[in-house]
């Protein structure tokens, strides 16, 4: 998330306080994941179940059940604090509250474009999703309500869930936990790459899945990109991206904290503030030392903020615009007197944040109901959120009558002798002649037409 040679070239000068120390994309395409996701994938495929269980003993030291039994994931609330137990329902009950209305607002319909000519368009779900809920160093509780939930909303059939082994249990029981409220019909303990091509290749007892979903490392990125093809993606997401604009009028805590918040994810997530407001840029940068020495995760975020946290001065709301719309970041927060302007007039960003009381994080932990499955890397230029839209499919069909013939026929007939596609033509010459090239039907066409008829 950074402003290239290029880009720059587009926008007025800019005033850094502070720049990227890393030069060029955080962390997409390391040479050495790629080929060895790549080794990993074709040995699943080759060996099937025995690979996948090689791997899961050999990274994730598994050798137990690949299953959680549906007994084991009733359960899974019972071992969890009450409060947090507490939290995580209100989490999917507001993600699937958001999910349903967004399903609500796709409609099928069908318009008549001329008579005896209809057209229309059916929203279908995909068949199977395949989704994967990471639980590595930080386990993401919210993961299931993200995907799964969402898939479910959406009506999907089948959605089988992912997620990296661990403890006696087999699985992280919040993870679970968030798997059972989502409604997932098949939960498994299997992580990383080997997760990806088991769901891919239909190794767990079940067919291949349609579709892949779900945030996690740059392996599970990667074997999501090397898969894409033979399934359906959400979108590669990662690293965990944050943007604040703000100006003289934000907290400079406040920021520094929300950029922290999200610096925290990873050491390579990049974080920038945009302000219009040289005074509060050195405030909020003088206020981001200050917080990461008390922070735990200072080992992580610290890092993150160094070498990719950048902090940009502009002259005005407009040019803070053109420069979040360069970035095009995952997550955008805007702090400043005129909230609603930003939000009629930025364009590139995977979920924006209005306001000081609106931080990331109460859409990360899924407490604010949209989605955390979100473009990185300046995808947001052309691509969305994972949201229920993405697990249906906009079918178009089209019923034409006899009477529609003279709406359609002739025009086909004669684009397809001009591009030279005989067979093309004969479709439309044989209804054409059925109906009668003389009959009265025809009156209405255009006349360079009927004169070919």
């Amino acid at each position: 998330m950074q402003i290239t040679h290029e880009e720059a070239q587009a926008l007025p000068p800019l005033q850094w306080l502070k720049k990227p120390a890393v030069d060029g994309p955080p962390a997409q395409r390391d040479p050495k994941v790629v080929e060895r996701v790549s080794q990993m994938l074709r040995e699943i495929e080759r060996r099937g179940l025995d690979a996948v269980r090689s791997y899961a003993e050999e990274l994730d030291g598994w050798s137990g059940d690949l299953e959680i039994g549906e007994t084991e994931l009733k359960k899974s609330g019972d071992a969890l604090p009450p409060d947090v137990r507490t939290a995580l329902e209100m989490g999917y009950e507001r993600t699937h509250r958001f999910a349903a209305a967004q399903r609500e607002h796709l409609t099928d319909f069908e318009i008549e474009l001329a008579p005896g000519v209809n057209c229309g368009q059916r929203y279908v779900p995909v068949s199977r999703v395949g989704a994967y809920l990471p639980a590595g160093r930080f386990p993401l509780l919210a993961s299931a309500f993200m995907t799964v939930n969402v898939a479910k909303t959406a009506g999907v059939p089948m959605v089988v869930a992912c997620t990296p082994p661990s403890g006696e249990h087999g699985a992280h029981p919040a993870v679970l936990y968030g798997a059972h409220l989502s409604r997932a019909d098949r939960v498994f303990a299997v992580g990383g790459v080997q997760a990806l091509g088991a769901m891919a290749f239909g190794l767990l007892g079940e067919a291949p899945v349609d579709m892949l979903v779900g945030a996690g490392n740059a392996f599970v990125t990667e074997a999501k990109r090397q898969l894409f093809g033979r399934v359906g993606i959400d979108l590669l997401a990662g690293p965990s991206e944050v943007a604040v604009i703000a100006d003289e009028s934000a907290d400079p805590a406040w920021v520094a904290a929300d950029l922290l918040g999200q610096a925290e994810h990873g050491p390579n997530s990049p974080a920038a503030l945009i302000t219009t407001s040289e005074a509060l840029g050195r405030a909020v940068a003088a206020e981001v030392e200050s917080q990461l020495e008390k922070l735990v995760t200072r080992d992580i975020a610290g890092p993150a903020w160094r070498d990719f946290g950048s902090v940009i001065v502009v002259r005005d709301r407009d040019e803070a615009i053109a420069v979040a719309d360069v970035l095009g970041p995952e997550h955008l927060e805007v702090h400043t007197e005129d909230d609603d302007y930003y939000l009629r007039n930025l364009t590139n960003y995977g979920s924006l944040f209005i306001g000081p009381w609106s931080t990331v994080a109460y859409s990360d932990k899924g407490i604010a109901g949209t989605n955390h499955v979100l473009p990185t890397g300046k995808t947001a230029r052309y691509n969305a959120g994972l949201s229920v839209s993405r697990f249906l499919k906009p079918l178009t069909y089209q019923r034409a009558a006899e009477n529609g013939t003279p709406a359609l026929a002739p025009a086909v007939e004669r684009i397809s002798a001009f591009e030279g596609l005989a067979a093309h033509g004969a479709t439309a010459t044989l209804r054409i002649d059925r109906v009668g090239r003389t009959s009265a039907a025809f009156d209405s066409v255009p006349a360079p037409l009927r004169e070919q008829l």
